[in-house]
């Protein structure tokens, strides 16, 4: 723990007792100057919000409390109310009002906490503290795929590096592995060569879903060791089989919409074969994205990621499209979130903790130096099908087709072509058109792929009788 700062207390301490005698005075002679009469019956103060639960007078209508939000933040001045109504299990409505000094949530501090010494489980994580400061922590086991969205710089990456840094505490590279997958291939550079990776990072596109497509075969290879011993899931096989114990695999994904506007259908297939199937083969998925739009979590990855947690976002629109309700929009930024995971139906809200680079790279370090840089616990898989995933020399070589000289023949008369030319002028599929041009391509007959554009043809019919 040593290696983790501690908590930096705010210069002005916490608000004072009076300080929110009077700002819960002020909520109740606003609700009463438009009609509402109600009282408060609980004061709840977290790190950056103060919860005040009011029980409103028989005949309000909660509807009539919610809609006074943007009345309410005047009065108080306060940056943006958020209106739980009503508050699950009670009946009270809940007002969550910014504080005017915000606390730091360290991760050392959630660490440190008995809730999560206490967990038993590889794969769990801290993630900050709840609205009364009490440390929340989850697992991802149970969830089992989970899905983090909000926009730009609300507190993704660092959540992200919480996750990481907590299992990195709990468990040993022989008990849990992690698959980093970063596209914009700077946020998970620190990691490079922690002994928990289960394959180096992976920053290319192409090489991030040809890894997913090989995690759905590590996934079927468990599935039919199982059936083999009998068992249903990867405790009870390792339970079974102590001297050949099966590790966790944590797939983490730190932007997954530039994967979808790149390899849609193979990425969107993958997700969704490993979030249906893979939870009893101890594979789980994170998914981040700063887009939470529809295009990218779509209705496929959301009713197989039931597990969420939205951070702020822009509009009410984004809050639905991340969690099913509105609230995210009036999150204050900076690791303020929402967590709904599948087994807990309330929402809870959470200030997430903060994780700077200096504590990573402590971490980081201090695990690599036990570790010589041979010293890895690399899937095989991984390592054979990435390093060779792109070898398209041997499969064009040995792919045979009968209309290959037809089309040969064809391409060499035409001044470019394209993949969907092949298709409508010879009537094939894609996949039987794109590997014909993977062969001419092979064979010098046409260009390399210029991403939209059709490749040009470079030997024509009159050039090949010369």
């Amino acid at each position: 723990l040593e290696m983790l700062t501690e908590k930096a207390q705010p210069k002005n301490k916490t608000d004072k007792p009076e300080d929110l005698r009077e700002s819960a005075k002020k909520l109740i002679d606003t609700l009463k100057s438009f009609g509402v009469e109600a009282q408060v019956i609980e004061v709840t103060r977290g790190p950056n919000v103060t919860r005040f639960e009011i029980k409103p007078s028989a005949g309000v209508k909660v509807s009539k409390i919610v809609n006074l939000a943007d009345d309410i933040a005047l009065n108080l001045a306060a940056i943006g109310v958020r209106i739980e109504a009503p508050i699950p299990g009670k009946a009270a409505v809940g007002i969550e009002i910014p504080n005017k000094t915000s606390s730091m949530v360290s991760l050392r501090e959630v660490i440190a906490s008995n809730e999560f010494k206490n967990f038993k489980s590889k794969t769990a994580f801290g993630l900050g503290k709840d609205i009364s400061g009490r440390p929340v922590v989850a697992d991802i086991s149970k969830m089992p795929h989970l899905l983090i969205a909000g926009t730009t710089g609300s507190g993704k990456s660092v959540c992200i590096n919480s996750i990481i840094l907590s299992i990195l505490f709990r468990a040993l590279p022989s008990q849990v592995q992690l698959i980093l997958i970063d596209p914009k291939k700077v946020e998970f550079t620190p990691y490079a060569k922690i002994p928990h990776l289960a394959c180096p990072v992976v920053n290319d596109t192409t090489k991030a879903a040809a890894t997913l497509k090989k995690l759905v075969e590590v996934m079927e290879e468990r599935y039919t060791k199982f059936s083999e011993n009998s068992v249903r899931n990867i405790e009870e096989y390792n339970h079974k089989n102590p001297n050949n114990k099966m590790s966790s695999i944590v797939c983490i994904i730190d932007e997954m919409a530039d994967l979808m506007f790149t390899h849609r259908n193979e990425v969107e297939t993958n997700i969704q074969r490993l979030a249906a199937m893979a939870r009893a083969s101890g594979i789980y998925l994170i998914l981040a994205t700063q887009r939470p739009s529809t295009d990218v979590i779509t209705g496929v990855i959301k009713a197989n990621i039931p597990s969420r947690i939205a951070f702020a976002v822009a509009s009410p629109y984004d809050s639905r499209t991340i969690i099913d309700k509105v609230g995210a929009e009036n999150l204050l930024g900076n690791g303020d979130m929402l967590f709904a995971p599948i087994y807990d139906p309330i929402l809870t809200r959470i200030q997430g903790v903060y994780v700077s680079d200096l504590e990573i790279n402590k971490v980081v370090n201090y695990l690599t130096e036990s570790v010589s840089d041979t010293d890895n616990n690399f899937i095989e898989k991984f390592l054979v099908d990435l390093n060779d995933e792109n070898d398209d020399d041997t499969a064009a070589s040995t792919y045979s087709d009968p209309a290959y000289e037809s089309v040969k023949k064809y391409v060499m008369t035409q001044q470019t072509i394209s993949v969907s030319g092949l298709q409508r002028r010879f009537s094939f599929g894609f996949p039987r058109a794109a590997k014909l041009i993977d062969c001419l391509q092979q064979d010098g007959i046409i260009s390399e792929s210029k991403g939209s554009k059709p490749r040009e043809v470079l030997i024509r019919s009159n050039e090949s009788e010369k």
